[in-house]
């Protein structure tokens, strides 16, 4: 059967199935619900970026509690692409579907699919393949999506379903995902599974407790014959095997179980329970280190910065230039600042990276020294006295408690409808306000909103990081 898509504005938009059955419909009922299940969570969010979660996939009144602890350990984390790998329930299948256009729709809004990536995926290998029907009644990934919508923004998704595949087409899989990710880390696996089904609450929590001492260690090979001999049960066994072989193909050794209930735990009925949990993995490494700037690569952006701004000014031209550092390469936000006799002189930005960070430096210098409507267009004459500052920013994310927020180590965003505005980390210092004076004031200054508009739960409130340097941090 060919699943011919219904008469929707856009017919590659996949409608949601379970909205309204496994979460709510409404978009302020679920945004609420999964509030209240972040603010149960006691998990901290990991300073460590996770490359893979798993995260069960019941309905939320059962296993939402237990998902929001993955999903808020990863939040700190700045992805522009979410694999999302879960099993097939009413689809009976050899190899992979792989969803390949448009995007994925729930009551908080449309997930746009990375359509270039699913396609290479899919050319990979010939047991994987984009069949619509497998996906028309299906829940497991589209349970995860208000999750991913409440944690992180400005991210595409690349949606799979794994039928009943061999052990081999795990490892193609896995082999695949490696191949094409490569060293990026702005990629994020989610796995979605349940784990054991309808047995008393002792024997199940008994067997799942054996299911994740194998994931703890890594295991694949393990993991596939036990559940092969029932030993252990995951529903989503294959999608758990193909991360496990994974992780250890990415050296991601860093296994964290952040939670485990089964649904007994919620209903007080202990007779015929499903058990679920949250784990997270991550690279054991020192790549946040390695994400930062180095002296060469800080004095170029300033460079860039400078030579920009005088060529626009003295040409009315953007100055053409070009890099090969893959670190100059990644997408990011920035900001560039520019004081003049230490009094500010202009200062705009992109919060997110829409384009290479050397470009970014450079549209934004320009955008600093002639569009700042607080400031008149520097002069050419001028520019000597000015001092260039460059903040490269983390992707924001979302939080649910204004006591997460570090003062001179955050930014902060603050938004409701149209009305935005943000911070630098480097304000919170420069003034000394505290956390309370930090939001009233940049609700007022820089969103038009109330002073206190930041205790409103519909206002949405996000945090960064920056990585700020001037001239005078690059002289030798």
């Amino acid at each position: 059967m060919i699943f011919t898509p219904r008469s929707y504005s856009d017919p590659n938009i996949k409608e949601p199935n379970v909205a309204g059955q496994f979460y709510s419909a409404d978009p302020k009922t679920l945004s609420r619900d999964l509030d209240t299940f972040f603010s149960q969570s006691t998990v901290n969010p990991s300073q460590k970026k996770v490359r893979i979660l798993i995260a069960p996939h019941a309905g939320y009144i059962y296993s939402g509690a237990v998902a929001a602890n993955s999903y808020k350990a990863a939040s700190r984390g700045q992805y522009s692409m979410i694999i999302l790998i879960g099993p097939s329930h009413f689809f009976d299948f050899l190899g992979i579907s792989i969803w390949t256009q448009g995007g994925f729709k729930t009551p908080l809004g449309e997930i746009p699919v990375d359509e270039k990536f699913a396609e290479d995926l899919i050319k990979s290998n010939p047991q994987f393949g984009f069949q619509p029907n497998f996906y028309e009644r299906e829940h497991s990934l589209e349970v995860q999506m208000p999750f991913l919508q409440k944690t992180f923004k400005n991210f595409k998704i690349v949606p799979i379903l794994m039928g009943r595949p061999d052990y081999k087409v795990c490892e193609h899989l896995a082999q695949s995902l490696k191949q094409l990710i490569g060293d990026r880390d702005d990629i994020l696996i989610v796995i979605s599974t349940d784990m054991s089904h309808y047995h008393t609450g002792d024997v199940a929590r008994g067997m799942d407790q054996k299911t994740l001492g194998i994931i703890k260690d890594l295991n694949p090979q393990a993991l596939w014959t036990q559940c092969l001999l029932r030993e252990t049960e995951l529903c989503g066994f294959t999608s758990v095997v193909t991360a496990l072989i994974y992780a250890n193909e990415q050296n991601i050794k860093e296994v964290n179980i952040l939670k485990y209930a089964h649904s007994g735990d919620v209903t007080g009925d202990n007779e015929r329970v499903v058990g679920y949990s949250s784990i997270i993995f991550k690279k054991n490494d020192q790549e946040h280190n390695d994400s930062q700037l180095t002296l060469d690569q800080k004095k170029r952006l300033i460079q860039i910065a400078r030579d920009t701004i005088r060529t626009y000014l003295e040409t009315g031209k953007t100055l053409e230039i070009s890099k090969n550092d893959p670190r100059l390469l990644k997408n990011e936000g920035a900001f560039v600042t520019l004081h003049k006799n230490g009094t500010l002189r202009g200062c705009i930005g992109q919060i997110i990276g829409q384009e290479p960070l050397y470009l970014a430096v450079r549209d934004m210098a320009i955008s600093a020294a002639t569009q700042d409507p607080r400031f008149k267009s520097v002069d050419k004459d001028e520019l000597k006295d000015i001092d260039i500052e460059i903040s490269v920013l983390s992707v924001p994310q979302v939080i649910h408690d204004v006591k997460e927020i570090q003062m001179g180590v955050h930014g902060v965003i603050v938004s409701r409808g149209p009305n935005h505005g943000v911070f630098l980390p480097q304000v919170a210092t420069e003034t000394g306000w505290s956390r309370e004076e930090f939001l009233s004031q940049l609700c007022s200054q820089k969103a038009n909103l109330p002073a206190d508009a930041w205790k409103d739960p519909a206002t949405v409130i996000e945090i960064f990081t920056a990585e700020v340097f001037g001239e005078k941090d690059v002289k030798e």
